[in-house]
């Protein structure tokens, strides 16, 4: 069955992942991430020369906390007046993740948005505003930029390998779908033994197909 049909189970899958191509090539705007890495610090660790496990603990326990912050109105609604961004407080939250490096000390503040100037931008002033906002709020530590806003020159989505191969498998697992549900619904005969079977006549003859030529 699926031998019979190959070859539109291909055109489709071909089909498929070439419109998925376009789609993304042409129709979905690329997004440009940018960031900047911050270091926490607790405050038993700025008060002591020798770091223990626990002050270790600490810091990393406050990535999460620092991060709600970061992304709190505080901070974001100053970072749009500043830069005078056409965006309200929730655009903005939605286009930064704050995340710990390797579950480390480390926060990284990243940005997405089809600009890469302002994503950049966005980014510088969240690290500039973020460590006063944090301190006054938080007085168990504090944290400092380790490495300034950056951006890649290439966009980090849509990515288009990922979303052709998902097309071309959508049309690869609709042809086929499509071919054993047109099989299901057949009730035609097609052999002698399907007349046999269902009907209970026997077969006495078959009148062959004959092309005749002009």
């Amino acid at each position: 069955m699926l031998k019979n049909n190959l070859l539109a189970i291909v055109a489709s899958t071909i089909v498929c992942a070439i419109v998925g191509f376009l789609i993304t090539n042409f129709l979905i705007t690329p997004q440009y991430q940018a960031s900047a890495t911050m270091i926490v610090n607790s405050q038993q660790s700025q008060t002591s020369n020798n770091l223990t496990n626990d002050m270790l603990t600490t810091a990393k326990n406050l990535v999460a906390t620092y991060g709600i912050i970061v992304k709190s109105d505080t901070v974001l609604d100053q970072v749009i007046d500043e830069l005078g961004l056409e965006m309200t407080y929730e655009q903005l939250a939605d286009r930064v993740s704050v995340s710990a490096v390797d579950s480390t000390q480390v926060m990284q503040i990243s940005v997405e948005d089809e600009n890469p100037a302002e994503a950049k931008a966005i980014v510088g002033k969240i690290v500039e505003i973020a460590p006063d906002v944090i301190q006054e709020a938080v007085e168990a530590g504090s944290v400092k930029v380790i490495s300034d806003a950056r951006v890649g020159d290439a966009p980090v989505s849509p990515n288009k390998t990922m979303n052709t191969a998902i097309a071309g498998l959508l049309g690869l697992v609709a042809s086929v779908g499509f071919i054993f549900l047109k099989e299901m619904l057949n009730n035609t005969f097609k052999t002698d033994d399907d007349i046999q079977k269902h009907l209970g006549f026997t077969v006495l003859g078959v009148i062959p197909q004959v092309e005749v030529e002009d």
